[in-house]
């Protein structure tokens, strides 16, 4: 007696063997969506650490002085070095000067000084720091919003100059 070898039956335990082994490999990948979204809380993770050790840089892109239009910067050097002990300011000012400011007499938002108030706070969409500096010549009200994302807005107040603001992002100190 001879028996049948039914080859119909090979060919769909193949085919559904190779589609198991397919899918199961495509199901460990992650999606460009899923990629995104990681590196996304990632640079959360980042921004939320440097906010928290409260020492960090600011660089801006762009500036906005009082009553102008916005200002695209090329320099990278200007930047914002904040401490919890000390910020160090390295920003240029386009804007009005008021008593105590001369001609020629000031080179811009430089400054360094030991912040007499300085604050963090967490709210729905960024970190808002607010500090308080006395510089040589002018004392200075900092209003820092850093999203979650990294990006930032700084805004400056002074006495002897119109306000002032920037559009950048945080980094870490780069150690010397």
């Amino acid at each position: 007696m001879k028996t049948k070898f039914n080859y119909g039956l090979i060919r769909f335990l193949m085919l559904v063997l190779i589609t198991f082994s397919f899918s199961n490999a495509s199901a460990q990948e992650k999606t460009k969506k899923q990629l995104k979204e990681e590196a996304k809380l990632e640079k959360q993770k980042k921004v939320a650490l440097l906010v928290d050790s409260k020492e960090f840089v600011f660089s801006p892109r762009s500036v906005s002085p009082q009553g102008g239009r916005s200002i695209t910067l090329t320099d990278v050097s200007y930047s914002m070095e904040f401490h919890p002990d000390l910020i160090k300011s390295y920003l240029p000012f386009f804007g009005r000067g008021y008593g105590g400011i001369g001609y020629g007499g000031d080179s811009g938002m430089d400054f360094e000084g030991k912040p007499t108030v300085y604050t963090i706070e967490k709210t729905k969409k960024s970190y808002l720091i607010k500090a308080e500096v006395k510089g040589e010549r002018d004392s200075y009200s900092i209003m820092l919003s850093v999203y979650f994302e990294g990006n930032a807005y700084l805004s400056i107040n002074s006495n002897n100059r119109s306000s002032i603001s920037y559009d950048g992002d945080i980094k870490a100190i780069e150690k010397k």
